[in-house]
């Protein structure tokens, strides 16, 4: 009889610690769910503050490119060009896209309302450029078809250009956009990495 009771109490000991055991395990799991949960929400958070940051950060660069725009309009504005000396820059960029083409031929591109700048620098230009390539002064056709002009509070929507001109091989096959615009979109892609790290490498810090 002792020896039945023994083994009913061993058995229901037994029986016990496995239901604590499984109660310990389920515990376990459900607190390590708690946990994965945890962290999942904690690394959401996160990331979403990140992009808000990145965000935060696209819209001032967005934002400084922007204020440089309307600041490239008064290069070209008729009020502003004697101080800025547009015409000047004008013929340099004319030269500089005869340098980069170096073609025998040129077909010239510009806004009509810089057409007679445009033909009042040409000669010079041209001579310019034949000086510093050494070779014959290349045919310079100016198109008749222009570039569209500065950009309009009635339409900002509109296809613009701030000034410059835009130089293509007769073909058509070589083309070098010239435009204060394109020249401000390949100094801003430039200096796109310089400027993040100036404004914001006390906040990585």
């Amino acid at each position: 009889m002792v020896n039945y009771w023994q083994e009913f109490n061993i058995e229901k000991l037994q029986i016990v610690e496995a239901e604590k055991k499984k109660i310990r395990q389920e515990y376990e799991r459900k607190q390590k769910q708690v946990e994965v949960r945890k962290k999942i929400e904690y690394s959401m958070q996160l990331n979403a503050s990140r992009i808000k940051v990145l965000q935060a950060q696209d819209d001032l660069v967005n934002a400084m490119r922007e204020a440089a725009s309307k600041d490239l309009l008064n290069v070209s504005h008729h009020k502003f060009q004697h101080h800025h000396n547009y015409e000047g820059l004008l013929k340099s960029l004319i030269v500089q896209g005869l340098l980069i083409l170096k073609e025998p031929a040129v077909l010239l591109r510009c806004r009509k309302e810089d057409l007679h700048m445009v033909q009042s620098v040409l000669h010079g230009a041209n001579s310019e450029y034949a000086e510093k390539a050494k070779v014959h002064q290349p045919e310079i056709i100016v198109d008749s078809i222009h570039l569209p002009s500065a950009p309009s509070h009635d339409d900002p929507h509109a296809l613009s250009c701030s000034g410059g001109v835009v130089l293509a091989s007769r073909d058509g096959k070589i083309v070098f956009e010239n435009t204060l615009d394109a020249r401000l979109d390949v100094i801003y892609h430039g200096k796109l990495p310089e400027i993040r790290r100036l404004l914001f490498s006390q906040l990585a810090a």
